[in-house]
């Protein structure tokens, strides 16, 4: 027995490897060789740093984006006896300074960080005294600016590198075109020929895909009810507006149907109480925003809705890859109405604004900082949109000046911060043009998607760079082409 599949035992409770995890495992823990991971949500890509992490003599270093995920993922470790731990911005600066020594002096074998973490000096200093075997990326997308959600903080990877001494690195994620798998590699600091791609391709052959073409609310109720009475199971239906999510709440409680509902408006102990018994409950039956659903593994759901188009083929990959883990039937159900689109244009609108508008924003933070401090983000909005509650550039842009290390602290509680000046990349008219013209065409990608007459898996497939992919013969085009799986 190899020494991987004797850990993956031991830890882990299984006693064969799925998929790629062992070709990527052995390239890690034999060759010492740098590896980019590609695999379908729910297929196990954290055993392919969680093993390797094991048995490396120095500790795993594991960057996440999401702190919700990061202390999920420590608590399985925990619960496993694997000793693990997290740093992030909810760890009092106490706590924050024994994880970090217990990392450093190999009682902690993983830690997860956000990549925020290395804004700190204190950080820095010390991270650079540990003995680190593995530098673990996690949802490595965010590295590239063409992704679907991309962080500045994680392009800077390679400055993260070259700090800690170049380790051993694997980057992992579910979702990558091959411009964005050649950004990730670039943002790395490494070339092709140094690190290899691995792709599993779409395996989920028990998910089967359809759209519907709808009309109004009342068109889209019915295709819901009558999927859920074709599938039978726990269920997730997406919204991209939480005003439509709490109108089909109201119209599916008046049909008897029990549910629960999450977005952004719910505080943190709100949120975690309805994930908890959505993820512990029976055919439990949920309504939210793209906000839900990283770090569920919950192997029962039959059903993914999205009763409103999603904003790309990487978002609708990511959220559908949730159902059917235990290979048992589920379905995947997109339903299209054609006014849904100006939702997502107006969203692409909002995450985008101009040069003059970031600049505009950044000097009223320069001149008037206690006015937004002491008035809050409702002053801004009136010196810039004129009090058009529908315009969100001005979340966008506090959020990018976060991002790009321009401001510190946050706005809802009065501690705002000027620390840097306006970063070049937000004053680069041809770069955030690009960036629009990026993201318009990703949501063109997902209209086609419905638009496809072939084979939705195929469609996918060629979408990410898969090659290869045959005919599912469980999508709504294969049934209507009569192919067969």
């Amino acid at each position: 027995m190899t020494v991987p599949l004797k850990v993956l035992g031991e830890y882990f409770g299984y006693d064969s490897f799925k998929g790629l995890q062992e070709k990527i495992i052995n390239r890690l823990v034999d060759e010492k060789k740098h590896s980019l991971v590609l695999m379908p949500t729910g297929s196990g890509k954290s055993l392919c740093y969680q093993i390797p992490a094991l048995i490396f003599d120095g500790g795993t270093l594991v960057i996440s984006p999401l702190i919700a995920l990061m202390q999920d993922q420590v608590d399985a470790l925990r619960k496993r006896n694997i000793p693990a731990s997290f740093i992030n911005s909810t760890v009092s600066k106490d706590d924050r300074g024994k994880r970090l020594n217990d990392f450093v002096s190999g009682k902690i074998k993983l830690l997860y960080v956000t990549p925020e973490r290395f804004r700190k000096s204190e950080f820095v200093e010390k991270i650079k005294k540990a003995e680190i075997s593995l530098l673990a990326v996690d949802e490595a997308h965010c590295i590239s600016e063409w992704g679907h959600d991309f962080r500045p903080d994680y392009s800077r990877i390679a400055e993260f590198r070259e700090l800690i001494g170049n380790p051993l690195t694997v980057a992992l994620t579910a979702t990558a075109t091959r411009k964005v798998q050649k950004d990730i590699i670039d943002k790395l600091g490494l070339t092709a020929d140094e690190i290899k791609v691995f792709h599993q391709g779409i395996e989920r052959p028990n998910l089967r895909l359809e759209t519907a073409d709808v009309w109004g609310d009342d068109d889209k109720m019915g295709k819901i009810l009558s999927a859920f009475d074709s599938y039978k199971g726990s269920t997730i239906i997406y919204f991209s507006l939480i005003k439509t999510l709490d109108n089909f709440s109201h119209l599916i409680q008046r049909k008897g149907i029990e549910h629960l509902t999450y977005h952004g408006k719910l505080n943190a102990k709100e949120r975690k109480t309805v994930q908890r018994e959505f993820i512990e409950g029976d055919n439990q039956i949920l309504l939210g925003t793209n906000a839900f659903g990283m770090g569920i593994d919950k192997p029962d759901i039959r059903l993914i809705i999205h009763a409103e188009i999603p904003s790309s083929i990487e978002s609708y990959y990511q959220e559908i890859g949730r159902a059917g883990r235990d290979g048992k039937p589920s379905l995947c159900l997109l339903l299209y109405d054609q006014s849904d689109l100006y939702t997502q244009m107006e969203f692409i609108k909002w995450a985008n604004p101009s040069a003059e508008y970031y600049e505009r924003v950044y000097n009223i933070l320069r001149k008037d900082l206690d006015k937004v401090n002491s008035m809050g983000i409702e002053y801004l909005r009136e010196e810039m949109s004129f009090k058009d509650r529908n315009d969100f550039r001005i979340e966008t842009v506090l959020s990018m000046l976060d991002r790009y290390g321009v401001t510190e602290g946050n706005i809802e509680n009065g501690r705002l911060q000027l620390v840097a000046p306006l970063h070049s990349n937000l004053m680069d008219d041809k770069r955030l043009e690009e960036k629009l013209m990026n993201d318009n065409k990703k949501l063109l990608a997902m209209v086609n998607y419905f638009k496809e007459e072939r084979c939705r898996r195929v469609y996918i497939s060629d979408y990410f760079g898969f090659p290869g992919e045959k005919p599912c013969g469980n999508c709504d085009c294969c049934s209507h082409n009569g192919v067969q799986t």
